[in-house]
């Protein structure tokens, strides 16, 4: 029904909140509560029997359920586990068919009542499908069924009438997170492997290697202890990175010059000396299979916009803040 908008009290809205946050930080501490108190066996369970599986993993649900159930369908199929999210009221039309007796369902209904999964759940009971159930409703028919009951404690919901699906589906939300990082923990899965399923975005590029972004070869500043500055200036103009890295006989990075050295020792004495008389030792280094985002971190905690990047104490390429914003990292 269209309703005529209203001119909201700030005061009210913001105390509002505060209700809101309060009642849900209380639901979040029952549920750590039910993991210290009986929860924790049956959830060691769905870890052990969803690492174990050769399929998916098939999430269900109805109405806000089944938008949390979509949620962690996707964490888990991000962090390592196959899953797709299944419509209850789709798979009673034939989305059945993409379910395998390999699989694994995990069904979520806060009350354990949702008529809507009968058939889904039918199915898992007539092919032998391991059965998990999200469910407030310990004693309810979905859980009845099943061969793990995840029991989430009853809470009140934030709304004041105590019906709109709130601080439940927060509950049903964490104990999702709780599984996908428990079953991340349980396979070894590293960082390569979320770049594998993230290459796009903001932490697709944090996840980036710095080998696969820095300059490389004759592009890297470089000249050996020794060199006079003026030579030295010479290089760090034609490479336009702001410095100027300085190496040893055996190649090891043993220095840096940057402007700001350049501008700590400008006096008409300046080209008269050595690098070694200029340069700040023991620069700031990384190695090359570095994430971009800790590069980054690095970068910015130590107020520089450049890093060299080494193996085994040798520069290998350089890194420029830019480079790190141009694919995103920041």
């Amino acid at each position: 029904m269209f309703k005529k908008p209203i001119k909201a009290d700030p005061a009210a809205a913001i105390a509002s909140a505060a209700r809101t946050l309060e009642a849900e930080k209380e639901a979040l501490a029952a549920l750590e509560h039910a993991l210290n108190n009986g929860l924790a066996e049956p959830f060691s369970r769905a870890v052990e029997l969803i690492s174990g599986i050769s399929g998916r993993v098939i999430v269900t649900g109805i109405g806000k359920s089944g938008h949390i159930g979509s949620k962690i369908a996707a964490s888990l199929s991000s962090t390592g586990t196959p899953s797709f999210f299944v419509h209850p009221v789709e798979a009673n039309h034939g989305d059945l068919g993409m379910i395998t007796p390999d699989d694994v369902i995990i069904a979520l209904s806060w009350s354990g009542e949702s008529v809507e999964l009968k058939g889904i759940v039918a199915y898992a009971r007539r092919f032998s499908i391991p059965l998990i159930a999200i469910t407030a409703g310990v004693n309810s028919a979905l859980a009845r069924e099943s061969d793990i009951v995840l029991g989430l404690p009853r809470v009140r919901e934030a709304c004041p009438h105590n019906l709109a699906p709130t601080t439940s589906t927060l509950l049903q939300l964490v104990i999702g997170d709780a599984l996908a990082v428990a079953l991340l923990e349980a396979r070894g899965f590293t960082p390569d492997n979320f770049r594998v399923f993230h290459p796009g975005g903001q932490l697709g590029a944090n996840l980036r290697r710095i080998s696969d972004v820095m300059h490389t070869g004759d592009e890297v500043p470089l000249v050996s202890v020794g060199t006079p500055m003026g030579d030295a200036i010479l290089e760090m103009s034609r490479k336009g990175f702001g410095c100027v890295g300085i190496v040893d006989g055996d190649r090891r990075l043993v220095g840096i010059i940057t402007d700001g050295d350049l501008r700590r020792h400008m006096s008409e004495k300046l080209l008269s000396l050595t690098v070694e008389e200029v340069m700040t030792p023991n620069p700031k280094t990384v190695a090359p299979t570095i994430m971009a985002a800790a590069a980054l971190q690095i970068i910015n905690s130590s107020s520089i916009t450049t890093l060299m990047v080494v193996d085994d104490g040798r520069p290998v390429g350089i890194v420029h803040l830019h480079d790190l914003l141009r694919i995103g990292a920041a």
